[in-house]
């Protein structure tokens, strides 16, 4: 069994989501790295503790990078002292650690994360645990307690599987260009776009999941596309945050955010909002040519077996 201390703002949440994650053996809630040894609810504006969870995890089920990949899934890395409508200090970010080996894997992941945002560095506490102290009774569990208490996280992304970067690396330029056909390169490595109604997969309404045409990284689930009528495979939502990557787009005279996924930089396409309400209102218009289709019955044979169960509705 191996432990880490994670801020990721108000502890309810962080709680809840990590309670649902394989391999979590035992959460708990209360205060961490603040300038005296003891404090209370009522108190963390005047101690400067974080409000931290401690998580006991099966080190042979979930590593410790996969820990770090699911808590960067939750919380806004750059937001200082403020997470969703929190405010303060003690709603900041930290990872705080017990075990000295594990600050290299700790070290590694942010790098890594400040390399893929790339807008410098994270505002996310990297320390060793100073002092824990366990929250009142009424904060442990709470949302287990009181299913529709307040929670800035989406609790839901528990039960997707990590999606890791490092198992979806972008080919070299030579390769892409013997492996994609001329339309494949052209809209994924220079933004072109196919054709409306005239592409593989704008109508296709059979389950399964489509990738990255270039790293074979998971983009988009059957169950989130819907026929919007433009010609192109809309999507409501990509399968997890952290997959897809926005641009400010102000080519052919108009102001687009354009997509692009996370592992490859393959253009995708652009995301209006103007999709449907009850979904979260967003459309993401993606083109064929930078889709990769596997069917649900051939999933677990191409490796996304851990993937099949989203596509339950």
């Amino acid at each position: 069994m191996k432990e880490i201390y994670l801020a990721g703002g108000c502890f309810w949440g962080v709680e809840e989501y990590f309670s649902q994650i394989d391999g979590v053996i035992k959460t708990r809630v209360g205060y961490a790295n603040g300038q005296v040894e003891t404090t209370s609810y009522q108190l963390l504006k005047q101690t400067d503790h974080a409000e931290t969870l401690y998580l006991v995890y099966d080190e042979t089920v979930l590593s410790l990078r996969e820990v770090l990949l699911y808590y960067f899934r939750i919380i806004d890395p750059f937001s200082v002292n403020q997470q969703g409508a929190d405010k303060g200090r003690q709603y900041r970010t930290g990872i705080y650690y017990v075990d000295d080996n594990d600050l290299p894997t700790i070290q590694a992941v942010m790098a890594e994360q400040e390399a893929i945002f790339g807008r410098g560095p994270l505002a996310v506490e990297v320390g060793a645990l100073r002092h824990f102290i366990d929250a009142e009774d009424y904060h442990q569990d709470y949302l287990k307690k009181n299913p529709t208490g307040y929670c800035h996280i989406d609790v839901t992304q528990a039960k997707i599987p990590v999606i890791d970067v490092e198992n979806y690396q972008k080919p070299e330029e030579s390769i892409l260009k013997e492996e994609l056909t001329d339309l494949q390169y052209q809209v994924t490595q220079a933004a072109a776009t196919e054709r409306p109604f005239e592409n593989e997969f704008w109508d296709s309404d059979e389950a399964g999941l489509y990738v990255d045409i270039t790293t074979g990284e998971p983009l988009f689930l059957s169950t989130d596309k819907f026929d919007s009528g433009c010609g192109w495979p809309s999507f409501t939502k990509p399968i997890s945050k952290e997959v897809a990557q926005y641009y400010q787009d102000h080519s052919h005279g108009m102001s687009r955010i354009e997509v692009r996924s996370r592992a490859g930089q393959a253009h995708l396409g652009h995301v209006f909002d103007d999709g449907p309400r009850d979904k979260g209102g967003l459309r993401y218009c993606i083109n064929s040519a930078a889709l990769r289709f596997v069917p649900r019955d051939e999933m677990e044979a191409a490796g996304y077996g851990l993937f099949v169960d989203l596509l339950k509705k």
